[in-house]
């Protein structure tokens, strides 16, 4: 059984990013693709441009409004066969500095879209998918998953959220012939890096890769997906260390200070959007 091939296929936060290449990707191998965004101008230029892959449509979301997820979703269902054959949970945010740095604003803006986003989508999304016996969600969380690092204390909150509830989820409904996978990209050409420095450990991949990741777990769903595959043992392999052996990892391979020093100028126009990442922004 082709998973892709007439398939409707929701994606959140899919305007711009991972979650655009992703749309690409999926309309290629013959999906119908719905794709969501909060910035309505940026969305209906992302969707212009992927109708001319394939049948693409679009709608404003707002995935920490409940309300806003649940009308997102049912248009997606009747823009395909009157349901939704897969999700993917793609919208996030990605605040990093000093944690004392960090408003309530900023944190709670993190929160709600990075975990509670994608709490309301799997809970919005699951009950069709259960009682159909199949349907698939993909949870895009981070490496960051399951590597803390300094200047990534509420991010790092966020997707170690995402991880769990992601393989807790695909225990609890496999019985019911649902799959449930977490994504987790290593630092991705995106705004989300914006401002920050290449090292010896972070080399940027393009959100291609993780768009044909994302299509590889749709052939073969499992639950850990980590681009690319072996970064998720390393990771776990240096969750075993100390806190002395940690730093002393994290200073030889710069991730000790690649999220505490930036250039706050070239993120600004990010740091803006994401310390207030709620609400639908319409066209002027």
């Amino acid at each position: 059984m082709d998973n892709i091939r007439g398939k409707t296929i929701a994606i959140t936060g899919a305007a711009r990013g991972i979650g655009y290449a992703t749309a690409k990707a999926l309309l290629a191998r013959g999906a119908r693709v719905v794709i969501g965004d909060r910035d309505v101008a940026v969305l209906e230029s992302a969707v212009s441009e992927l109708v001319k892959l394939g049948p693409a449509t679009g709608y404003p979301l707002d995935v920490t409004d409940r309300e806003s997820f649940e009308v997102f979703l049912d248009k997606a269902r009747s823009d395909g066969a009157g349901h939704l054959d897969v999700l993917i949970n793609n919208a996030g945010v990605m605040p990093i500095g000093p944690f004392l740095d960090e408003t309530e604003q900023s944190i709670r803006s993190a929160m709600e879209v990075n975990l509670y986003g994608v709490l309301t989508g799997c809970q919005l999304a699951l009950p069709e998918m259960v009682a159909r016996r199949r349907g698939h969600i993909i949870n895009i969380a981070s490496l960051s998953g399951l590597i803390p690092l300094p200047g990534q204390v509420v991010y790092n909150a966020t997707k170690f959220g995402v991880v769990g509830l992601t393989t807790a989820l695909a225990d609890e409904v496999a019985p019911h012939g649902v799959e449930v996978s977490v994504v987790m990209p290593p630092f991705t050409r995106t705004e989300l890096i914006s401002g920050t420095s290449e090292t010896m450990a972070v080399k940027p991949v393009e959100p291609e890769e993780i768009a044909a990741a994302i299509v590889k777990t749709l052939d073969k769903p499992k639950t850990h997906v980590s681009v690319p595959a072996a970064l998720r043992f390393t990771a776990q392999a240096a969750q075993l260390l100390g806190p002395r052996g940690r730093r002393w990892m994290n200073k030889k391979l710069g991730l000790d200070t690649v999220f505490m020093t930036f250039d706050a100028a070239k993120r600004q126009s990010y740091t803006e959007r994401a310390h207030a990442a709620q609400g639908v922004i319409e066209k002027d």
